[in-house]
C-alpha cells in the first residue's frame, strides 16, 4: 500500500511540475520570439530557434528547480542564435551571390485596422521610431544586443544575464554600456 502510495506522489509532482514548465514556457516565448527576431531578422528562423530552446528546456532541463528555468531558456536561446549566426556566415560566403526575394508579401498584423483608431500623424510617428529601434538593435554587435535585450526588455540583472550569456559580469556591464551609447548615438530624435 505505502507504495502505491509514493507512485501517486511522485506522479503527482512530476504532472505538477510539468504544468508549471508548461506555464513557464507560454509565459517566455513570445519574448524569446522577438529576441530571436531581432537577432534574425526572420520571422521563420526566429520560430525555429525559439521552438528549438523549447525542446531542449524540456529535454534536459524539465527537473531543475523553477527559479532555474528563465536563465536556463536564454541561455539556450543564445546559444542557438548564435549557432545560427555562425551557419549564416558560413552560407553567405559561399551564396553571396544569391539574394532573398521574399519581400513582396504583406504582413497580416501590420494591415490590421487599430482598434484603438490613433490618428495618422501619431502612427506614423510610432512605426518610424519602431523601424530605426528595430533597425539600431539589428546593428548591434550580437553580444551587445544579447546583453541589452536580456537587461533591458526581460528585466534580467547583472548576475542573471551573466549567467545566461555564458560570461563574467563585467562582461555583461561592458556589453550593455556599449550597446545603450549605440542605441542613443543611432536613434537621436527618433526614440524620446
Amino acid at each position: 500500500m505505502e507504495n502505491g502510495r509514493c507512485r501517486s506522489v511522485i506522479g503527482g509532482s512530476i504532472l505538477n511540475n510539468s504544468q508549471l514548465l508548461d506555464k513557464f514556457l507560454q509565459s517566455v516565448q513570445s519574448r524569446g520570439f522577438r529576441i530571436a527576431q531581432i537577432a534574425t531578422g526572420n520571422v521563420e528562423d526566429a520560430l525555429d530557434l525559439v521552438q528549438e530552446t523549447m525542446f531542449k528546456l524540456v529535454e534536459k532541463y524539465a527537473d531543475r528547480a523553477e527559479n532555474e528555468w528563465t536563465p536556463l531558456f536564454y541561455t539556450i536561446l543564445h546559444s542557438r542564435i548564435n549557432d545560427w549566426h555562425r551557419r549564416n556566415k558560413v552560407r553567405n560566403r559561399h551564396r553571396s551571390w544569391l539574394k532573398d526575394y521574399d519581400e513582396e508579401g504583406e504582413d497580416p498584423i501590420q494591415t490590421a485596422p487599430d482598434p484603438r483608431d490613433r490618428n495618422p500623424e501619431t502612427e506614423t510617428q510610432t512605426n518610424d521610431s519602431m523601424e530605426k529601434l528595430q533597425q539600431a538593435l539589428e546593428s548591434l554587435p550580437p553580444r551587445q544586443q544579447q546583453a541589452f535585450l536580456l537587461r533591458a526588455w526581460e528585466g534580467m540583472d547583472v548576475r542573471q544575464t551573466a549567467t545566461a550569456m555564458a560570461c563574467a559580469e563585467g562582461s555583461v556591464k561592458t556589453h550593455y554600456s556599449r550597446a545603450i551609447h549605440s542605441l542613443r548615438d543611432q536613434l537621436g530624435e527618433h526614440w524620446p
